[in-house]
């Protein structure tokens, strides 16, 4: 005698977490700057603190590729380290 498993009638709806996962990286399109974060990890004892740069580089060519959600550098703790972009004048000024 089969016994029939009668769950709610709800489909369960999948959605991605708010943080914490993203897609994995197939074409190796951030695997530098990836390589170079994990040098300076090994490097520094994996003190993530003397990395901070690489780190913001690694994750600014993941929002570059549509490898996790655009977000401001300052929400995600680089709002120190965010950069200027030179003005076309300073370009000129310096050539």
């Amino acid at each position: 005698m089969s016994t029939a498993m009668n769950f709610s009638s709800k489909a369960f709806k999948p959605r991605a977490p708010d943080k914490g996962s993203f897609p994995l990286d197939h074409f190796g399109e951030c695997k530098g700057f990836k390589d170079t974060f994990m040098k300076c990890l090994r490097d520094n004892s994996f003190d993530n603190s003397l990395c901070r740069l690489q780190s913001k580089d690694y994750l600014q060519c993941r929002m570059d590729n549509q490898l996790m959600a655009k977000e401001p550098l300052e929400k995600l703790g680089f709002a120190d380290l965010k950069e200027t972009s030179p003005s076309p004048e300073d370009k000129d000024a310096k050539e």
